[in-house]
């Protein structure tokens, strides 16, 4: 079987590309790192994400961690300069750049990978060695590539901390529309309708806002490209989102509350369809809400007295509350733990809200 080790050539070093960079040489695998903007290089270099590629190098596997519209001809590129190089690439859309490299001398060297893991922040700064850890990533082979080229990509992902998951290019456009465009744009259009708002509605805001909108801060020219690589499956999902916005309008004109009704439903079902913690179906949650004050070690002492508890918390979300140094923690638990852990709290002395 075919084994990474090393070099490994990181092409873009932004967010994904330094992070990959950093994880691979925790690993112990030599880095080489090649970008247009040489303060990145510096940048990345000195995290110790690797150092600049020179001429003489002969890199294992490249990784293309460029912006969407440059995917095609960066990854084109590098299997011509690199002709015994294996090469992927990181990109959210896999049908577009594949055209490209599919005609092209050294195909069946390239096999795409797209990991699921980002933030709202970008740049070589953002980066971190665990971003990847148990998180998806897509390898997504052609029908030419060989199977070495996917053993190999399979092992930078799991090397980096991830999960692999292959699958078809096509099919992989059709999942991210669901699960990420799509959601993206619609984030979008809710922000949209936030920046004109009086300020007096704004004011206003809590955290169920802020959850909605939060991927609309990203960067409007990377997901602009994004998008437009994989509009076929955009588009059609939109139509559908269309159509039941459509349904959504006529039964609050109509007061029609058993359309409204099992549209919310709906959107119940398809929340509870998100695979909880490791891949595993979510269970029923229920969330206990704590008053913290806003000091310095408030949140620890919480953490330290929900574990002692024996409570296994599932996720935790902050409020601070408008005018008052004091935070509200909701600390999301199993539905059947919530009350073992608002009287473990409540007898050391925390104000839990009931």
């Amino acid at each position: 079987m075919t084994a990474l080790t090393g070099p490994v050539e990181i092409i873009g070093t932004g967010l994904l590309g330094t992070s990959i960079a950093l994880a691979c040489r925790q690993a112990g695998l030599e880095v080489l790192l090649t970008d247009v903007a040489e303060e990145h290089i510096r940048t990345a270099s000195g995290l110790g994400a690797g150092r600049p590629r020179v001429p003489v190098d002969r890199p294992q596997l490249v990784v293309v961690a460029v912006p969407p519209a440059y995917l095609g001809r960066t990854i084109g590129d590098a299997l011509a300069r690199d002709p015994e190089a294996v090469v992927t690439d990181v990109g959210s859309v896999k049908s577009a750049p594949l055209a490209e490299v599919s005609v092209l001398p050294g195909a069946d060297r390239y096999v795409g990978g797209h990991p699921m893991a980002g933030s709202e922040r970008s740049g070589p700064l953002a980066a971190s060695a665990a971003l990847f850890d148990g998180r998806p990533w897509a390898v997504t082979p052609h029908p030419g590539s060989r199977p070495d080229a996917v053993v190999l990509v399979e092992q930078l992902a799991q090397l980096c901390g991830g999960v692999p998951v292959l699958m078809d290019p096509a099919e992989h456009d059709r999942a991210v529309a669901r699960i990420s465009h799509v959601p993206h744009l619609m984030a979008v259009l809710v922000a949209g309708r936030l920046a004109d708002a009086p300020a007096e509605h704004l004011a206003l805001s809590g955290p169920g806002v802020r959850d909605v909108t939060r991927v609309a801060g990203g960067d409007p020219e990377l997901y602009s490209q994004i998008v437009t690589g994989n509009a076929g499956a955009v588009v059609e999902l939109l139509g559908e989102v269309r159509g039941q916005l459509d349904r959504l309008i006529d039964a609050l004109t109509d007061g029609d509350r058993g359309v409204l009704g099992n549209l919310l439903e709906r959107g119940q079902e398809g929340n509870r369809a998100i695979p909880g913690k490791h891949g595993t179906p979510t269970g029923p949650t229920t969330a206990v809400f704590v008053a913290v004050a806003d000091e310095p070690g408030g949140l620890a002492r919480l953490f330290a007295d929900a574990g002692a508890s024996g409570v296994n918390i599932e996720d935790v979300r902050i409020e601070h509350e408008l005018g008052r140094p004091v935070g509200l923690v909701e600390l999301v638990v199993a539905e059947g733990s919530a009350e073992q852990l608002r009287t473990a709290l409540e007898s050391r002395g925390w104000v839990v809200h009931r």
